[in-house]
């Protein structure tokens, strides 16, 4: 017979590892079995060679395997304590500041370090205002630099890479002198302002010393000034990329609403701004005065409220008066004022113009003027007035020109005309279409193509300018008028307005819809904060997030 099984005891003890690290360390302490000395400029500790090589690859093979380890020049990253190294890292990512993210950023690349890398690259992108004016910018390299002006994601308006590039050669102007060309290629010229451009950079002496920048510059202003006579193709090799350069990715695309009339109660002096991550409008500052039935347009990623009724004066003037509302600043300040006093007029933007059209003057009577405000000399011009008088047409521009399609005359009947504009040869030309037939609808260019939405009617047109042809799309839910519309990343965005209910009653709505054109398809995105119609709806660029800080 097999003899009985032992009895097995399990024995545990959890004191048992923190006893042995006690133990270790007193031993240490006392410097007793002690075999290795670590040595820090004039401390020394004494060690346990076994601990130290069960605690770390760099001692087990130094004392192993004759010392053939890492090359690494931080102790915890050389000596491989992963946890300690990692902890350093954390504890200098806590104490990132656009002051030192770029001197962080080089220790990184000492300490071999991807997480703190990572971490001081993007504040230094995300904080590029605050870092262009720290001293450790001018240090940078060439190629260093570069490759954050190059960068898309910078968040940074074009005028400030172009004051960075200048700062960091006058830093050193003897050795970094010959750089500016290559520099100045990395500032996206079509997004500056054509004033700071003109005006300020070009008359800068280290530009002028620069044979081609001051091409670049000329380019610029044939391709501006000789409107419908040049082309891209017409100017130096290298210039088609640095016109078409995209803007940066920190610049988003905003929709702003203002204006309008608010419950058909009061003209509205509100002004909101749509947060696309947070899906909810948020109020802007509010507009000086009330302004019935004025135009609205944005330029140069400004908002532009042309001249209007005013409201809230005993009595009610006809106003020229232009204001201006810049996200960064979120600041309504005065422009200069247009020629002539109008109201329930339209309002379009071009290159560096603003074309203002028709409406109703002083008088309160229908007019054919035009007038321009040019925005690199902030000066007005009236130029060819329009054809047939007209109100409430849709108005686009696109590929030099400028196209009216429909409206009303004097007796409020629809006129089924489409009126286009040269802008370079200040001509106007007429052309009938049984197609068109609206009033008081928005118009809108996508990729060149014209959209019309709406107007008393339920269509929704899209107009090739070089076919001269219409194409129907998915039509709008009800009878739509005085609403607002606007472009934003390749889809249409539509505003409030009024509608014809089922019992042929006009109603007010807070509606806010998107129309895709590669889908022809509506979606409801929501309501805004009230019923809303004859106002502006726009798209306004600004460096992410900026508003948000006035």
């Amino acid at each position: 017979m097999d003899p009985p099984a032992a009895e097995v005891l399990h024995y545990s003890d959890e004191e048992q590892s923190s006893t042995l690290l006690l133990q270790l360390h007193k031993l240490r302490a006392e410097s007793i079995l002690t075999d290795v000395i670590l040595c820090a400029g004039r401390t020394e500790i004494p060690c346990h060679r076994n601990v130290l090589a069960s605690s770390s690859a760099y001692f087990r093979a130094m004392f192993c395997n004759g010392f053939r380890e890492t090359r690494q020049t931080k102790a915890a990253s050389m000596l491989q304590f992963g946890r300690l190294f990692e902890a350093c890292s954390r504890f200098l990512q806590s104490q990132l500041r656009p002051d030192n993210c770029l001197s962080m950023f080089r220790l990184s690349d000492l300490m071999n370090c991807d997480s703190l890398r990572k971490k001081a690259k993007e504040m230094a992108m995300e904080s590029f205002t605050d870092v262009s004016s720290s001293e450790d910018l001018c240090e940078l390299s060439l190629q260093e630099l570069m490759g954050y002006l190059e960068d898309d994601s910078l968040c940074a308006q074009e005028e400030e890479v172009f004051e960075t590039l200048v700062a960091w050669i006058r830093h050193d102007p003897v050795s970094r002198r010959g750089t500016v060309s290559n520099l100045f290629k990395k500032v996206r010229l079509r997004h500056l302002h054509p004033t700071y451009l003109f005006q300020f950079i070009a008359n800068d002496p280290l530009i002028q010393s620069s044979t081609l920048c001051t091409e670049i510059i000329e380019s610029v202003r044939r391709l501006m000034f000789s409107i419908g006579t040049r082309s891209i193709r017409d100017f130096v090799v290298d210039f088609k990329p640095l016109w078409a350069a995209p803007r940066r990715c920190s610049h988003d695309d905003t929709l702003v609403v203002v204006g309008g009339r608010r419950n058909n109660e009061l003209t509205s002096r509100e002004a909101l701004v749509f947060d696309e991550k947070k899906q909810k409008w948020q109020r802007l500052t509010k507009l000086p005065v009330r302004l019935y039935k004025a135009s609205h347009v944005a330029l140069h990623s400004i908002l532009y409220v042309l001249g209007g009724l005013t409201t809230n004066t005993s009595s009610s003037q006809v106003s020229r008066t232009v204001y201006t509302l810049s996200l960064k600043t979120n600041q309504w300040r005065t422009a200069e004022p247009m020629l002539e006093p109008r109201f329930a007029h339209q309002t379009v933007s071009y290159l560096h113009f603003i074309f203002v059209l028709g409406g109703l003057g002083s008088d309160r009577q229908l007019t054919a003027g035009v007038e321009r405000y040019n925005s690199m000399f902030n000066q007005w011009e009236a130029v060819a007035p329009m054809p047939e008088t007209v109100l409430y047409p849709a108005v686009a521009a696109t590929n030099q020109r400028i196209y009216m399609f429909g409206g009303q005359d004097a007796t409020h009947d629809p006129v089924r005309l489409i009126q286009v504009y040269h802008i370079g040869r200040n001509m106007w030309c007429t052309m009938e279409n049984r197609t068109v037939k609206n009033v008081s609808a928005p118009a809108v260019v996508l990729d060149e193509t014209i959209y019309i939405i709406g107007g008393y009617t339920r269509r929704v047109m899209a107009y090739d300018t070089e076919a001269n042809r219409f194409v129907k799309g998915a039509s709008l839910k009800e009878r739509r008028m005085h609403h607002a519309a606007t472009g934003l990343n390749n889809k249409l965005y539509v505003t409030g307005g009024r509608y014809v209910n089922g019992h042929d009653a006009i109603e007010d709505t807070d509606a806010f819809e998107c129309f895709d054109p590669k889908t022809d398809t509506w979606t409801c995105k929501g309501r805004l904060p009230f019923k809303l119609f004859d106002h502006g709806c726009l798209t306004l660029t600004c460096v992410t997030q900026n508003w948000k800080k006035s």
